[in-house]
């Protein structure tokens, strides 16, 4: 049972404990994602993706660093080796899709992870009474739902995105 009066004293098997680990983890597979798909976007979109999945890296990275300090703020150290991160991951490294339309489909499947992570969270927070990461799993739900919301957008615009096209062979 967390310690009400200051949530500092929270076992590694703690419900929001556990669901902070595991969303820093889903951040910092998505931070290294959105490098991937930043570096390798071509095409007609290519610009704008590219500066898209930019802002979303600076949204992530800033994530990234205030889930593992509330770790810590509230008795735990965050997960930082690989390994411990993979096995709490909820979403998966990019596999390198082959066309633009494959990354966002990709990107788009793995922030909804995200998104249902960061709920399960917050009402993990409420019912520990931890209103302070509660508070912080909300307010992330509103970064992943923006950007959910632009892949879906593209995906279902198509906006240059053909699920055939393919990118050139790099030689």
């Amino acid at each position: 049972m967390p310690n009400k009066e200051t949530a500092k004293e929270n076992q590694p098997d703690n419900a929001v404990v556990m669901a902070l680990q595991r969303e820093t983890a889903n951040t910092i597979i998505l931070y290294h994602n959105y490098k991937h798909y930043h570096w390798q976007t071509f095409g007609a979109t290519m610009r704008d993706l590219h500066l898209m999945f930019d802002e979303f890296i600076d949204v992530v990275l800033e994530d990234i660093d205030t889930l593992a300090e509330r770790v810590r703020m509230i008795g735990q150290d965050p997960l930082f080796r690989f390994e411990e991160i993979q096995k709490r991951a909820t979403i998966e490294q990019s596999k390198a899709p082959k066309s633009m339309r494959a990354f966002i489909e990709e990107a788009d499947r793995s922030v909804l992870k995200v998104i249902e992570g960061m709920r399960a969270g917050a009402k993990a927070a409420e019912e520990g009474d931890d209103p302070g990461s509660n508070d912080l799993f909300s307010g992330m739900v509103r970064h992943y739902e923006k950007q959910e919301w632009f892949f879906r957008d593209i995906l279902e615009k198509k906006d240059g995105l053909v699920a055939s096209r393919r990118r050139p062979a790099l030689h």
